[in-house]
């Protein structure tokens, strides 16, 4: 038996049963499902920092997948959050110019 106490993929029990084995698995409540969608971000972060090749655009996807059901579960249209990121961009910018902020002296 092996225990893992995490958010899965929609799909994760059927293939867990296809392959002969038996998952546990809970619905979550609202409350609870936010919290463990936001954990589970931390964790495709993490692997996505060491993620090279092919790879990295698999943790990629996993992270917008993560985004994108913390928004439905929010009831923000990933279109609406396109666009306030553009907004976003227009009115602070973007992070194009790879400005390193080191310190800020105060005036003189």
């Amino acid at each position: 038996m092996t225990t893992f106490g995490k958010l899965v993929r929609d799909r994760i029990p059927k293939i867990i049963e296809a392959e002969g084995r038996r998952p546990l698995v809970e619905v979550l409540s609202p409350a609870d499902y936010r919290e463990a969608l936001l954990a589970k971000l931390i964790e495709e972060t993490a692997e996505l920092t060491s993620a090279g090749g092919d790879a990295f655009l698999d943790e990629l996807a996993d992270v917008f997948e993560v985004l994108r059901s913390l928004a439905e579960q929010a009831g923000i249209s990933v279109e609406q959050i396109v666009e306030r990121a553009e907004g976003k961009g227009v009115e602070r910018g973007r992070f194009r110019e790879r400005l390193f902020l080191v310190r800020v002296d105060p005036e003189p």
